[in-house]
């Protein structure tokens, strides 16, 4: 099974003014860290609402310093479960962003071409196998023909 897990992280960003700039910076001080070797991981701004509903940008400033939400979004092939998938992208993750915390927002299976080739030839066999058990009925006598004889 394959899933798309996105986690999300609260970047620190230092010496800002507002919160596009700190976005930016944030995006960018997250690509540095996680590439090259995570370059499949795609980085978009986060979502935040106040606790009446109210959408929030995802940067908080206080003191020239910011708090940045970012999602992360990564695909994990052949795991078990959704927390197993989930365990891997927060291990690959955390392990390159130092000191941002991580929480995996959503965790998603992926219906691969792989899974559906595999679903498509076991239907091809099982079919194939019904048609061999007619020919062979044909070939080989019945009992009933053999005591006959």
């Amino acid at each position: 099974m394959d899933c798309r897990v996105v986690v999300e992280a609260a970047v620190p960003v230092y010496d800002v003014a507002t919160p596009d700039e700190a976005i930016r910076i944030a995006i960018a001080k997250t690509g540095e860290m996680l590439n090259p070797d995570l370059n499949y991981v795609e980085i978009e701004m986060g979502s935040r609402t106040s606790p009446s509903g109210e959408e929030l940008p995802p940067a908080f400033i206080a003191a020239d310093e910011a708090l940045v939400a970012l999602e992360l979004e990564m695909k994990v092939f052949n795991v078990e479960q959704e927390e197993h998938a989930s365990r891997i992208a927060r291990k690959e993750i955390g392990q390159r962003l130092d000191n941002v915390p991580l929480s995996v927002l959503d965790v998603d299976t992926i219906e691969s071409d792989d899974d559906e080739a595999e679903s498509d030839a076991a239907e091809e066999t099982e079919s194939d196998a019904a048609e061999e058990t007619d020919d062979e009925d044909d070939l080989i006598p019945e009992f009933e023909e053999l005591v006959d004889e």
